[in-house]
């Protein structure tokens, strides 16, 4: 594997990123991490630390001294690497942005000093309040006010997406970005606020599946490997350069109902608790009532879209849980 070239990846030892990792080693490519554990873990790596192609560098990249020649021998760059979860946006949002914008600089600087195609990975967070039924790439976004620290994590990621397409556009930097929706499955914990990890964790333990709000709100969950199957497609599609896409699926579920779908699923007999937004969390959070993407764009570039079914997300990630 020596003479091939290795492909990085960024807050690879992060939940999705892991999975991407298993998925580029699979396929005979060699893979160098950078990642600082402050949200990944190098458990999510367990299954191919021995892996010889595998390298983990630990540290943030923007204090990496061996960038420029890692990126210099990488046929591409996965940066997955940024600030993640409700409740870390809601408590930690000057980390929350730093790292979001300082180590997404540091990265497109070298990818662009490189000539190395970068994925980039954003977030539905950035369609922000609108109520549109489902969200197109093109659509207008609508990002509330400053004083709200719910949204400092999506201009953080949408400003991670301005940078992209300058380096593209005034560098030739070949970019993609995908933007990701709800992504789920083994490996995601519920430390920093993620739902589904959440119920799952205490219908296994019989505690009460705390929804905040009325529960009506909706969301689209996104099998990790279907996710990492879009990243992988997206990244060796020449045409996909310079074009932003969403990721993920489009089966529609209310949170309360998803709460009742896990307490099914699990043959668990803990209750389902209602709590207020305010009593739940950091003052100043605003919730969205839907985040459903149209994939149109991804499966004609990319020939493939997410399909596989929540149920089965429940059960595979459950069982992970055990």
């Amino acid at each position: 594997m020596s003479n091939i070239r290795s492909i990085l990846v960024t807050g690879g030892a992060g939940f999705i990123g892991s999975h991407l990792v298993e998925r580029l080693l699979a396929g005979g490519h060699p893979v160098t991490v950078i990642d600082d554990l402050s949200t990944g873990s190098l458990e999510n790596l367990a299954a191919v630390r021995s892996h010889p192609g595998l390298t983990v560098v630990t540290g943030r990249i923007s204090a990496c001294d061996a960038l420029g020649e890692i990126v210099g021998r990488s046929q591409a760059i996965y940066h997955l690497a940024a600030a993640v979860g409700v409740d870390l946006v809601m408590t930690s949002g000057l980390r929350t942005i730093e790292t979001n914008l300082r180590e997404t600089q540091v990265i497109l600087d070298a990818a662009s000093a490189a000539g190395v195609p970068l994925l980039l990975t954003s977030t539905s967070e950035v369609y922000g309040k609108s109520r549109r039924a489902a969200f197109s790439e093109e659509d207008d976004l609508l990002i509330g006010p400053p004083h709200l620290s719910r949204w400092s994590y999506a201009c953080s990621k949408l400003m991670d997406e301005f940078l992209a397409l300058a380096h593209a556009k005034e560098h030739g930097t070949p970019v993609v970005i995908a933007r990701l929706f709800n992504t789920v499955g083994p490996r995601q914990t519920g430390q920093y606020g993620m739902v589904l990890p959440r119920f799952i964790q205490a219908a296994r333990e019989g505690r009460p599946l705390r929804v905040y709000g009325d529960g009506r709100q909706t969301r689209c969950f996104c099998a990790v490997q279907d996710a990492v199957e879009a990243l992988v497609r997206l990244q060796g599609c020449p045409a996909a350069r310079g074009e932003i896409f969403n990721v993920g699926s489009t089966e529609e579920i209310s949170i309360g109902r998803l709460a009742e779908m896990v307490v099914a699923l699990l043959k668990s007999s803990s209750a389902i608790e209602f709590i207020p937004y305010e009593k739940a969390l950091p003052a100043g959070f605003e919730d969205m009532l839907r985040r459903k993407p149209v994939v149109a764009k991804l499966a004609r570039y990319a020939g493939f879209q997410p399909a596989t079914p929540l149920s089965e997300i429940i059960e595979r990630t459950a069982a992970w849980w055990k």
